[in-house]
């Protein structure tokens, strides 16, 4: 998806969900999105990176609904012509989405409480 021939690299990051949270056994997450401001604050978050990096190409997936132990809930892959621009650029984009996205998590627990987080 962000293969492109003028790109020396392409770095990712894979977030997934842990079993723990501050002492607390984590079974699952649970996602949702304000989908239209969150597809508009992605193309928002893509310019940003393309206005502070030269990469090539983008790609940024999120999952909504259940994530459990073990699974990706969020994937970024970014290319470019050589690894610093493509390495910056992915811990910036997962820093900033954390941030300004509008997708929120509720984590639960073995003891079946739950509890949101932004």
């Amino acid at each position: 998806m962000v293969q492109d021939n003028s790109a020396g690299a392409i770095s990712t990051f894979l977030g997934t969900t842990r079993n723990n949270f501050e002492g607390k056994e984590v079974v699952s997450l649970e996602y949702e999105a304000y989908s239209e401001m969150a597809i508009s604050e992605l193309k928002t978050l893509c310019d940003k990176v393309r206005a502070e990096w030269e990469v090539c190409k983008i790609a940024i997936v999120h999952k909504l609904g259940n994530c459990p132990v073990g699974d990706c809930s969020v994937a970024i892959a970014i290319s470019s012509a050589h690894r610093k621009e493509s390495l910056q650029a992915v811990e910036f984009t997962i820093n900033e989405l954390k941030r300004t996205v509008p997708i929120w998590k509720k984590e639960k627990y073995s003891d079946h409480g739950s509890s949101w987080k932004r």
